[in-house]
């Protein structure tokens, strides 16, 4: 990957913050006493091998989980247990591991479902499309058409989603997630099972995103190479704990990281 970030820079206050997260289904802890940051304006990926506890905290800080233990702060206020459209509401998105999206529906309009929270005529409006909920459609098919422009799929704006090659699935569901304007933006490997130019394009995507708009994103990601290469800093997780937490030079020199990646113990 030749794509870089430098934006570490410019990052600004905390945007988001976990505090001593503890997470169990039944005897088993998914999460134990995690704490990390994640500041605004940056891009922080959270790493680890398999079974580390990356995607339990991802729905930990969408509101598909609720921990047993620990506090969630966004925008510099505790968040109470929340409905994972609460959270939306708030200002954070996601993609998933899995795609997650309507396969029926075209290209434009699984982007415009990205928009529904922000969409507030009644249903009576809705359902005669006039008037209110005409105007409102509009200005929000805009917006979508906007993103359709950015990430390049003006050719597939009508394309049912069911029919397109998994990488262009992919786009779509960040153009869905990006839809939302939201203020935290959460990718669960954003580059599963991408070759390498359709990794490239993601890249690039994710760095114009953080770049032009501004979006604050927090990622996991599996290519060690894009998440150095992208981040500007990493949170590491082996077993449901935090193992490292720093810039991604730092992160990448951790012997502890080395061995939980290699599976291997180190003795000194």
């Amino acid at each position: 990957m030749s794509e870089s970030n430098n934006n570490a820079g410019r990052t600004g206050e905390t945007l988001l913050e976990t505090k001593n997260i503890t997470l169990s289904f039944g005897g088993v802890k998914a999460l134990t006493d995690i704490s990390f940051d994640v500041k605004e304006g940056e891009i922080r990926a959270i790493i680890g091998p398999n079974g580390a506890g990356k995607s339990s905290m991802l729905n930990v800080i969408s509101g598909f989980y609720h921990p047993q233990q620990g506090e969630v702060w966004f925008r510099g206020e505790k968040r109470g247990p929340m409905k994972p459209y609460e959270v939306a509401r708030q200002g954070v998105a996601r993609t998933f591991q899995n795609i997650a999206l309507f396969k029926g529906m075209s290209t434009l309009d699984n982007l415009m479902t990205g928009r529904m929270t922000k969409m507030h005529t009644n249903i009576f409006w809705q359902a005669i499309w006039k008037g209110p909920a005409e105007r409102e459609e509009l200005e929000h098919r805009e917006r979508v058409e906007e993103i359709i422009d950015f990430l390049g799929i003006q050719s597939i704006r009508k394309t049912p989603v069911g029919r397109l090659p998994y990488g262009m699935q992919k786009r779509v569901e960040l153009g869905r997630a990006l839809a939302a304007d939201a203020k935290l933006l959460l990718l669960d490997e954003p580059m599963a099972g991408m070759n390498q130019e359709e990794k490239e394009d993601m890249c690039r995507f994710i760095l114009d995103m953080n770049d032009e708009f501004g979006t604050t994103i927090a990622l996991i990601e599996h290519d060690i190479g894009v998440v150095m290469d992208l981040s500007d800093r990493v949170v590491v997780l082996d077993y449901g704990c935090k193992l490292a937490d720093g810039v991604p030079d730092v992160v990448r020199n951790d012997q502890a990281v080395i061995d939980a990646y290699l599976g291997v113990s180190h003795e000194s």
